[in-house]
């Protein structure tokens, strides 16, 4: 078929099985046009507990998906390549990090999204980038904290916070691969183009970045910001999103070849429209979770979604 016969049939089983397609920002861009809502981690796992159909299809990686199953076992979910996975996430397994846990009692464990179901479930918190610094903030001063699995993240909140969280010492591929002397020379070249980066990128990058967010809050700036031209410091899949805000305006990677060729992943890409459309037709492959980790996983995401409508995050 081709790819305007994938994307009909797509939609014409989403809506003969009650599906919803979630997309995350880093997905392709034929997959965020076909999705029905397309957001980062903290957006989606709020737009999961809420659906109602029967079907869940996830265009993200495997975590995610988890999420999605997690906060609303009722729904069959999907996600179109089961191998899609996730650096950050493979770096923190849930036995290791037990034993890192016994080595630190007392300590309140706040856990990024980007970790298994088996790690959220030893959680006491779970965050995203877009919530992460609230929620550090609205914790006691005095209250000692294990962040795990990003270092980077962690790292960068304790920086800003004045915290010194006991960091796991995990990172995303991609955006550790990210390197400032790259955007030092696109600086430059383009001396006015501001540089956004995402909290997940390594400390010396983060220094030459005027603003630093979630991908949420990267498309918030580069939508109000009046420069023409920015550089932009994350996985290349936010781009689509961009220029649909902001097609005037020029963005800058670090991908384009002559820099380097970090900011694609590959597990997001694994994801594609022949893989959507037979994962809808033969509601295949399904992730199943048994229902005491559910459970377990749950209680530490709902208290992230609860706290962040406290802190006015979402509503």
């Amino acid at each position: 078929m081709t790819n305007q016969e994938l994307k009909n049939e797509i939609l014409r089983l989403k809506k003969e099985k009650n599906a919803v397609i979630l997309g995350h920002y880093y997905q392709r861009d034929e997959i965020q046009e076909l999705s029905d809502y397309v957001g980062d981690s903290l957006a989606l796992a709020q737009k999961a507990q809420g659906v109602e159909a029967d079907i869940i299809v996830f265009c993200g990686v495997h975590f995610m998906a988890e999420t999605a199953k997690i906060l609303n076992p009722r729904c069959k979910v999907l996600l179109p390549d089961m191998e899609a996975g996730c650096s950050l996430a493979d770096s923190c397994k849930a036995d290791d990090f037990e034993r890192f846990l016994e080595q630190h009692p007392g300590h309140t464990v706040i856990s990024y999204v980007n970790c298994s179901a088996a790690v959220k479930a030893l959680s006491d918190i779970i965050c995203t980038s877009g919530n992460a610094e609230q929620i550090v903030r609205s914790l006691p001063a005095d209250e000692p904290i294990v962040f795990a699995p990003d270092r980077n993240l962690g790292s960068y909140i304790n920086a800003v916070t004045g915290r010194q969280m006991v960091l796991w010492n995990g990172v995303c591929e991609v955006h550790d691969a990210m390197e400032a002397e790259a955007v030092m020379r696109l600086k430059s070249q383009y001396p006015d183009a501001p540089v956004v980066a995402h909290p997940e990128c390594n400390a010396a990058l983060l220094k030459v970045a005027d603003f630093v967010g979630s991908t949420k809050a990267m498309l918030n700036y580069v939508s109000s910001s009046p420069q023409h031209r920015i550089i932009v410091a994350t996985e290349n899949g936010i781009l689509h999103q961009m220029r649909q805000l902001c097609p005037d305006k020029e963005f800058l990677t670090l991908g384009d070849g002559r820099h380097c060729a970090c900011d694609e992943c590959a597990h997001m890409k694994l994801n594609t429209l022949e893989k959507l459309y037979r994962c809808l037709r033969d509601e295949q492959p399904e992730l199943t979770m048994s229902a005491d980790l559910i459970e377990a996983a749950k209680r530490p995401i709902v208290r992230m979604l609860d706290m962040s409508r406290e802190l006015g995050i979402i509503k």
